[in-house]
């Protein structure tokens, strides 16, 4: 054992005032007595009898295996459909995410998910513990609730603040590792997933750094595959329940949570009353059948749990469904891929085969971020080796733009305006206008090879088009990138402008920025 390594689990060992520790496995004694308040026997019920599920009976009976899905483009519409099918939901909520931002938004979304529980609906919450900062959240507080659980998965085990993030020093391979995935499943017979997790800046346009992102709802079959994955997580030994946090048992903290909700009750009458017409609203569309479904076939694909547990060389030889699924969906394609990437590092491998695929008459577009509205240059500096290769090969390329009101300074100083931003959060592939891809995978490799995510995969040509169609709008509001004399150059016009804009370094970045977009380039590509 390293000198390094002898010292650091001596320091861990001290014992450390107001230090609080948690299981990391439910194998653990202290959990050997541990009974669940939620079982399986709370899922025994037919979702096809969910109110949920009448409103489209004749569509989901129609055909063997079929699904509907509906795009969700911006994040006001993708709290207010969930807010709203909370409220119709009769027997159970699932809810998995990568972040839960303990903000205005995530209470205001708890409360939803406390109400339908009152009601008698069984509400299972799954966090990931280093996305959620799980000590601090309000979330912890429902596991209190009688029809409510809570897990945090992957937990570190010391919640020291001194002594928390020094801890992945000891644990690396495992909590390097984390669960990304999204999903919101309501009567085990609709479903939620794509990009957003849980907080303001996924839900409401005016936060300081807002996410651009995809959503799509689903019902039918593939709902049961779905809820099939989130058991799979709930009951991995790496969810730990929440009853062994000591915020999660605070009755004092839980009081203070339910003041909140009724002052906001209180304070804001006339903006709940605006929220309750809204929710109203989308739940009578839903109930006279006024949502835009598409009607197709398709497959619910995500990395098992024990993914975070695989020594590194495992990992860095892993493929799993998600990769296989990819890889086949690629070589079956015969005219056109449109890519929506937050963060794109394609790997050699990859890269290999998009080149193979353009050269073959496969044409790609790809839209991802720019260096001024990513929220990860060191995932951008990996970007720009491929960039050029892609770009010289025939793909269309498109970096995200910054939105104008985000920008200050002289036409020759433009900046990013660091109190508001937008970034592209989106992961969504359109297959030969046939197939659509959407989910929490991002095409790097963190997703590929260290965390866990999920993906549906939707055979419809209606929807593809409308996803495809979505997908080319965001190149209306990006950079096109070309290659000139081997370097690359921006164009694009902002609202109101005359001519395009030309430019020959990252627009809107400052040189600090491109200094440290620099700098961040030295961290080895299987990091980002």
């Amino acid at each position: 054992m390293s000198l390094f390594k002898k010292a650091s689990l001596f320091l861990f060992s001290l014992p450390i005032m107001g230090c609080t520790t948690v299981p990391t496995t439910t194998q653990d004694e202290h959990l050997q007595n541990y009974v669940p308040k939620i079982t399986k026997a709370d899922f025994n019920y037919d979702p096809m009898q969910t109110p949920i599920a009448k409103c489209y009976d004749k569509e989901l009976k129609s055909k063997k295996n079929i699904s509907g899905a509906t795009l969700i483009e911006d994040g006001l519409s993708a709290f207010v459909i969930r807010a709203a099918f909370a409220r119709m939901a009769t027997k159970s909520i699932d809810l998995q995410t990568y972040i839960y931002s303990n903000d205005f938004s995530s209470k205001v979304l708890i409360g939803e998910l406390k109400n339908a529980a009152d009601r008698g609906v069984k509400v299972r919450i799954l966090i990931d513990d280093y996305g959620t900062k799980s000590d601090i959240a309000d979330v912890m507080l429902l596991n209190q609730h009688p029809n409510i659980e809570v897990k945090v998965f992957n937990t570190v085990a010391n919640r020291s603040k001194l002594l928390y993030y020094p801890q992945f020093l000891l644990d690396f391979n495992r909590l390097n590792s984390r669960m990304h995935n999204k999903l919101f499943i309501v009567d085990n017979v609709a479903y939620i997933t794509g990009g957003r997790n849980v907080g303001s800046n996924y839900f409401y346009p005016e936060t300081a750094s807002n996410f651009s992102d995809t959503d799509v709802l689903f019902i039918g079959d593939m709902t049961k595959y779905a809820t099939a994955s989130f058991n799979e997580y709930w009951e991995y030994h790496l969810s730990i329940p929440a009853s062994v946090f000591p915020k999660a048992k605070s009755k004092k903290a839980l009081k203070k949570l339910e003041k909140k909700f009724a002052d906001i009750q209180k304070k804001s009458s006339e903006d709940i009353k605006q929220y309750n017409k809204i929710i109203s609203l989308v739940q009578y569309e839903y109930q006279n059948k006024n949502f835009d479904f598409c009607w197709g076939q398709g497959k619910f694909l995500a990395d098992p749990p024990a993914k975070v547990e695989m020594s590194m060389k495992e990992k860095e030889n892993y493929s799993g469904e998600i990769i296989n699924a990819l890889q086949h969906l690629w070589d079956k394609t015969q005219k056109s891929v449109y890519l929506s990437a937050a963060y794109f590092v394609p790997g050699q491998g990859g890269l290999e085969n998009m080149l193979k695929e353009e050269n073959s008459g496969v044409h790609m577009t790809i839209v991802t971020n720019s260096l001024a509205s990513t929220n990860a240059p060191t995932v951008y500096a990996k970007w720009e080796k491929y960039r050029k290769k892609l770009i010289e090969s025939g793909a269309d390329v498109y970096e995200f733009m910054l939105a104008a009101e985000n920008l200050r300074g002289k036409e020759h100083d433009r900046e990013r305006k660091q109190s508001s931003f937008s970034v592209l959060h989106s992961k969504t592939i359109v297959f030969d206008d046939d197939i659509s891809w959407i989910g929490s995978f991002n095409l790097d490799p963190r997703s590929a090879y260290y965390n866990t995510e999920n993906v549906a995969i939707f055979e419809s040509k209606e929807f593809a088009d409308k996803l495809r169609e979505m997908i080319i709008k965001d190149t209306k509001t990006s950079w096109r990138v070309t290659m000139e004399d081997g370097e690359p150059v921006w164009t694009g016009s902002r609202p109101g402008d005359k001519k395009p804009r030309v430019y020959y370094k990252s627009p809107d970045t400052t040189i600090f920025r491109r200094i440290w977009k620099n700098i961040t380039n030295l961290v080895p590509e299987k990091f980002v």
